[in-house]
């Protein structure tokens, strides 16, 4: 119950240890098509260009950053976490002019501020995170890529943590390249990263002036082993493919509109559990995301001495808090087949004992109880 990886489905580690193939076997390219098609569906794109590049969500981020700019493109980070720092960082060593538009941990961008920048800098591309993981916070997109896309750029958002959680509408909103992570919502073991690029953005990449200076995340070359001509690139990670595979198919067997309910449903039942015991969300209403809770640690409370009670008592990790969060907030995740009733309820009680040794007065069982009512009223 930490911010990733997930719990991994039984069916999920079986196709991990399913025999291995050639990375170019007929077999092989069949599990590739059949995973671009499901994450074309998960990613809701119709993007030839979806693919799952070897490497965990750090790889997908630096694939599309450095496949989009050149040395002095303009590129604006949204900053209010951990991650959109790193995108920062990361379009820095590209050569890319950056300008980091800047919030508070645990805030979100309002439209006016990225529209002002926008008009400023005029960049090449706007850089932003969709579920901040080092915070819990939800980005709304749809008014922010209106923006960005009146001012001729180019939209690149990271989904790391939203991608199987939340809708993630990549063609109705016409964002131009986007990356996840395959441990969090997807349930799958970390590894592979998840990415699509839209049309603008691939019209970007083939009018470059400069290679791209990756050779290994090059989109040009790797859109040719993912497409039709199956060209040799790099031997791929086959297990791994199996395994996403397997993941992606569990995800659309649910279907995606349920899938995104039972996040809801079990985030509500916790916030409110947590609420009960006098704990408190760090993020406003109406901006948490329903896979990652993020709260304040109470008053009184050792962060380090209680989860490590909770790992070694209980079998159950949560998250710190990171940055200038660290020591203030927990992030509780409730990702993918870790989003379940036992786990709330079993995470409620145990904080409840964990706060109780530390000499914290909690009501008794009123966390639980506060969850079962939620529970109870949604069937």
């Amino acid at each position: 119950m930490g911010p990733g990886p997930s719990d991994i489905h039984a069916s999920v580690l079986a196709a991990l240890a399913a025999p291995t193939v050639g990375h170019l076997d007929p077999y092989f390219l069949q599990v590739m098509d059949e995973v671009q098609s499901m994450l074309r569906a998960v990613f809701q794109t119709t993007s030839d260009m979806t693919l799952a590049v070897s490497g965990t969500g750090s790889a997908g981020m630096e694939t599309c950053i450095a496949n989009l700019i050149e040395p002095g493109d303009r590129f604006i980070a949204c900053v209010n976490g951990v991650f959109g720092g790193r995108m920062a960082d990361v379009a820095e060593r590209c050569g890319a002019v950056v300008t980091k538009q800047e919030r508070d941990f645990g805030e979100a961008f309002d439209p006016e501020e990225i529209e002002r920048v926008v008009r400023e800098q005029a960049p090449k591309v706007v850089g932003i995170v969709h579920a901040e993981t080092s915070t819990g916070v939800l980005q709304p997109l749809e008014d922010i890529a209106r923006i960005v896309h009146d001012a001729g750029a180019l939209l690149l958002v990271d989904c790391v943590t939203s991608l199987g959680g939340l809708p993630v509408e990549i063609d109705r909103l016409g964002i131009d390249a986007a990356y996840s992570g395959t441990q969090k919502c997807l349930s799958c073991p970390p590894g592979l990263s998840p990415v699509t690029f839209g049309p603008r953005a691939l019209d970007a990449m083939d009018s470059r002036k400069t290679r791209v200076k990756s050779w290994y995340l090059d989109v040009g070359l790797l859109r040719n082993y993912w497409g039709g001509e199956r060209a040799y690139h790099h031997t791929a990670p086959i297990n791994m493919n199996y395994a996403l595979h397997q993941a992606l198919r569990r995800v659309l067997d649910e279907g995606l509109d349920a899938r995104f309910a039972r996040h809801r449903l079990h985030h509500q039942a916790l916030k409110a559990g947590l609420a009960a015991m006098g704990i408190d969300c760090s993020v406003p209403e109406g901006r948490q995301l329903p896979m990652l809770t993020s709260v304040w640690i109470p008053e009184g409370v050792d962060d380090g001495r209680l989860r490590s009670q909770l790992l070694q008592d209980f079998g159950v990790e949560i998250g710190g808090g990171l940055g200038p969060l660290k020591g203030r907030t927990w992030r509780i995740g409730l990702m993918g087949d870790s989003a379940r009733r036992s786990n709330v309820m079993l995470f409620l009680t145990a904080l409840e004992q964990c706060l109780k040794q530390q000499d914290i007065r909690v009501p008794v069982g009123a966390g639980a109880d506060a969850a079962a009512a939620v529970y109870a009223e949604s069937s």
